[in-house]
């Protein structure tokens, strides 16, 4: 996931390439967000993004932080208000430096939320294709 090499073959793959406290970092996401949704788990463009009527969010590891985003975040800041608008969508992301934490509670209801907006609105990336 770091340098521009070959993606990994899968999902475990790509953890298991990591180390240190980003490799802890995204366990520890992994496991909350498969624990709180019934999500497919894939490698897209070399991270980690998990579906339910379309992409819901992603884990991405960098050589200094971890991000942890959402097509439709800009909806969730209530309930995590760290997260960041950017990008296309509605995307909003979290980012994760050495020594920050999210609680497992939030990571399992920011992806329990996500889900149920992707099932109320649809597809995130027709979205961006009709306008």
């Amino acid at each position: 996931m770091m340098k521009k090499s070959t993606p990994a073959a899968n999902p475990d793959a790509c953890v298991a390439a990591l180390d240190g406290w980003r490799r802890a970092c995204v366990e520890a996401l992994r496991a909350a967000v498969r624990e709180a949704a019934p999500l497919d788990e894939a490698i897209k463009w070399g991270h980690l993004v998990y579906l339910a009527n379309g992409p819901v969010l992603l884990i991405r590891a960098k050589a200094e932080r971890v991000l942890f985003g959402f097509w439709r975040g800009q909806r969730l800041r209530e309930i995590e208000p760290r997260l960041k608008p950017g990008g296309k969508y509605e995307m909003a992301t979290l980012e994760l430096r050495e020594g920050a934490t999210v609680d497992p509670r939030t990571v399992r209801r920011l992806t329990r939320e996500a889900v149920a907006l992707n099932g109320t609105h649809g597809n995130p990336t027709d979205d961006a294709r009709r306008s």
